[in-house]
């Protein structure tokens, strides 16, 4: 009985042990954070190929309206030749995707927001959906140490 008092106490305390040796995640820019998911990949990429890597890694804060792989897919032909081959638009369209700040879903409020590209984005709530131009939010607040992300499901396009 004392020798299984004993190993049961070492299992405990080794037990308690690791568990004061488990370490969270660390924060992750918005950046990173869209790199990790493999729903947001082929945003990731573009975002690198467009050179807006070390914005996203900045001080922000941001809200990034993030398109999946899905929506990148849905896109025409013709339009997925044409930011390959114009890294301006490309550029332009993502920053579209981007607003100042840190807004949560619960506190979007409809009306427009300025874009990082400068045009206004149409937002809109209602009870717990949320919809930014013709995109709805499938995933909101994934959070980052420099702002906050919304996963939808179409890529915005700007006014031209």
């Amino acid at each position: 009985m004392t020798h299984r008092r004993t190993l049961l106490s070492s299992i405990l305390i080794a037990g308690l042990a690791l568990a004061g040796c488990v370490t969270t995640p660390a924060p992750t820019t918005l950046a990173d954070t869209i790199a990790a998911r493999p729903e947001l990949s082929t945003l990731g990429k573009l975002v690198d190929e467009a050179g807006l890597s070390d914005t996203l890694r900045g001080p922000g804060p941001f809200t990034v309206f993030a398109p999946t792989n899905a929506a990148f897919d849905a896109l025409p032909a013709a339009t997925r030749a044409q930011l390959s081959q114009d890294p301006q638009r490309l550029k332009a369209i993502l920053r579209y995707h981007v607003i100042p700040g840190r807004v949560p879903a619960a506190e979007v409020k409809a009306g427009p927001a300025k874009s990082a590209q400068g045009a206004n984005l149409a937002l809109s709530r209602s009870g717990d959906f949320v919809t930014v131009d013709d995109a709805l939010v499938t995933t909101p607040d994934i959070a980052a140490t420099n702002g906050v992300v919304h996963v939808i499901d179409r890529v915005l396009q700007p006014p031209r």
